[in-house]
């Protein structure tokens, strides 16, 4: 083992860099989400790497040399194990993509250093999202590497952007992102989204589940009405027939008296 050899694997790669996760909840829970949509995404995939909040090292034997983005997609690196922190030289590629959520405190660095840096590492695309729409014209960017430098990548009429490497359509919907799969259109979402919708549509379910028994015990109790109404009038017709025959008979009896008392 040379003394470089050794200097190098004696080097402390921190795997925090006590800088807090985001600069509020909304970029927190925007942040978490793009991750877990795209690991959702990746899910069956062994070959795809997402992460997102950890540090990323560059330059062996230099622990300065790092940086943490929010959200970030390497393909042809196995998902597993879980990593500590991600050394480039390590895994033999830098990430394919990267997103960025930005806000007022990061804007700049976003904008500047970290593009800079992504664009000398290699990542083939950057995407910046601003949720509120407060730091960035349009509030989503990104950018694809071409000949070795980031060129802006065109938006569509409606502002959205696509991802060669991931194949996934990106757009703002009511000024939320929104990440679609362009081979089937489907939206994508993370494992919360999708068990809030699941269990939407189950109460839907329910809903009208119970609606068609509570029409079902209508239609019973219309049907029990009905039957009454015809016991009732069965009724009726038989006590009117019961007191027509007692009249009829009555009158029988009267003129048979008549009758008997004419003759005597």
């Amino acid at each position: 083992m040379t003394p470089r050899q050794h200097r190098t694997k004696d080097v402390y790669y921190p795997e925090g860099d006590g800088k807090p996760m985001a600069e509020t909840e909304i970029h927190l829970d925007e942040m978490i989400r793009i991750i877990q949509t795209l690991r959702d995404a990746f899910a069956g995939r062994a070959d795809v790497y997402v992460v997102g909040n950890l540090l990323l090292y560059y330059e062996e034997g230099n622990p300065r040399a790092s940086v943490s983005p929010d959200a970030m997609v390497v393909l042809g690196v196995p998902k597993r194990p879980r990593r500590r922190t991600y050394k480039v030289w390590e895994e033999g590629a830098p990430p394919t993509v990267v997103f960025e959520v930005t806000s007022r405190s990061t804007r700049g660095e976003d904008l500047r250093r970290k593009r800079d840096l992504y664009e000398r590492l290699g990542v083939r695309e950057y995407f910046l999202y601003d949720p509120l729409a407060e730091y960035l014209r349009p509030a989503l960017q990104g950018y694809r590497l071409e000949g070795g430098a980031y060129a802006p990548i065109a938006t569509d009429a409606a502002g959205g952007l696509v991802s060669t490497e991931l194949d996934i359509y990106l757009i703002l919907v009511e000024g939320r992102l929104q990440l679609i799969d362009r081979p089937t259109g489907e939206t994508l979402l993370s494992p919360p989204e999708r068990a809030a919708i699941e269990a939407a549509r189950a109460a839907v379910e329910a809903a009208r589940a119970d609606t068609e028994a509570s029409r079902a015990d209508i239609e019973a109790n219309r049907a029990d009405t009905e039957a009454n109404r015809a016991d009732a009038e069965a009724n009726r017709a038989d006590t009117e027939a019961a007191a027509r025959s007692a009249a009829e008979r009555r009158i029988a009896e009267l003129e048979a008296l008549l009758t008997q008392r004419s003759k005597q």
